[in-house]
């Protein structure tokens, strides 16, 4: 089956896309999204199944309108996974559905499906998973080896709006105390820096280290003896949750009833109630190795049924059972790739990646092209670009 993923984010082409490859099913990952390459990909790879997901800069607006206006005449099983559910089900969720009119959304948080289904929403669940090309053991790193690390960023904006919102309750249960008491931890994400009147404390400059890409965060998970890891709602679990197991972490994380639903708290990972705990907690392992190395065992083992390639089989069989799609269909044999859009058009054009400051008449002027060329071979409509997306130049000899 041809399954055409239309999402450009490092976190989210990585994982299930390759999880409906390893079935043998044959992905393309779209890139950055404009309104002539939607029309492009549809026309070349003739996709048997659309998915989309998350809320990433290829879900403006005007971006729905246009998957709306080439999806739906062609009737192609279009899938919705609602990952930021449920914070933002009001604010983007909803919106996004009633703009662009999935056939099928699957929802991290179960509570939503039968929101979704009073609705006359078709829904599933389907918590976060991972994947082992990206998120497995690797080597100790020296550059990332710490007692305690944080990957994820700090989001203040969002405690200026919703201060009570549970991850910054979450934060003071897993980070505050070792702040308090003057025990480092090693940052890496962003706006930490401005986190001091949240947590109770600034952190000292030199524990920050910044953003680290997605395709570098197992190299912490593996080369730091603990990882505190934040949970965001009682009623899901974080996908770094998964991905810190299969990357053979050693996860402190909230004990909530979703964490306690998936793994077993003091086998797989550990969990924590209050500061005192944490601290405890963090003592005791740290002083024994081998107990702290046979958690990060037992966790790999443990979340190995959680991969992407098997949220994949679920969400097929799901689609069968909903007569979204055919079991023909699904289960027809195939070799199994995941390609990215990028790399077929890098075959026939040269290509140019935008960089910040560029624009279509500095761009024409380094490669001795016309804007209207330019346009007319990108098929843009104005002369807005955008950063880390791409231009045609011209096409190969």
């Amino acid at each position: 089956m041809r399954i055409l993923f239309l999402e450009s984010n490092s976190m989210w082409i990585h994982g299930l896309p390759n999880g409906f490859s390893d079935l043998g099913h044959e992905v393309l990952v779209s890139g950055p999204l404009t309104e002539g390459r939607i029309k492009e990909i549809l026309s070349f790879f003739q996709p048997e199944l659309i998915i989309t997901m998350g809320h990433t800069k290829e879900h403006t607006k005007e971006k729905q309108d246009w998957l709306r206006k080439y999806i739906q005449p062609l009737q192609i099983p279009h899938i919705y996974w609602a990952t930021e559910d449920p914070g933002y089900t009001f604010t983007f969720t909803l919106p996004y559905i009633e703009t662009v009119r999935p056939d099928f959304v699957f929802t991290i948080c179960q509570s939503r499906v039968p929101f979704y289904k009073e609705r006359g929403i078709k829904a599933a669940h389907l918590d976060f998973g991972y994947h082992s090309s990206i998120n497995f053991p690797t080597i100790n790193h020296s550059f990332y080896e710490a007692a305690l690390a944080v990957i994820a960023n700090g989001y203040p904006m969002l405690y200026e709006k919703k201060p009570d919102h549970f991850r910054f309750g979450a934060l003071n249960t897993l980070i505050s105390p070792f702040l308090v008491n003057d025990m480092r931890i090693d940052f890496w994400g962003r706006y930490w820096e401005d986190m001091g009147h949240i947590i109770g404390k600034n952190i000292p400059d030199e524990w920050i280290h910044g953003y680290v890409s997605y395709e570098e965060a197992n190299k912490i998970y593996s080369s730091a003896k603990i990882i505190l890891g934040v949970q965001n709602h009682t009623t899901q679990v974080t996908q770094r949750t998964f991905e810190v197991l299969g990357a053979g972490g050693l996860l402190l994380t909230n004990d909530t009833p979703e964490v306690r639903r998936l793994f077993n708290p003091g086998h797989d990972l550990l969990v924590t109630s209050s500061p005192k705990e944490t601290i405890i907690l963090v003592q005791e392992y740290l002083k024994n190795p081998k107990e702290l190395a046979k958690i990060r065992e037992n966790g790999i083992k443990s979340v190995s049924k959680y991969s992407y390639t098997e949220r994949a089989r679920y969400m097929i069989d799901t689609l069968v059972n909903e007569s979204i799609l055919s079991s023909e269909k699904a289960n027809r044999d195939g070799k199994g790739k995941t390609t990215l859009f990028i790399d077929l058009l890098k075959e026939s054009f040269d290509l140019h990646k935008i960089e910040p400051g560029d624009t279509l008449w500095a761009i024409s002027r380094n490669y001795n092209v016309s804007i209207d060329y330019l346009k007319r071979l990108n098929e843009l409509t104005t002369d807005l670009i955008e950063e880390d997306d791409y231009l045609k130049i011209r096409e190969k000899d």
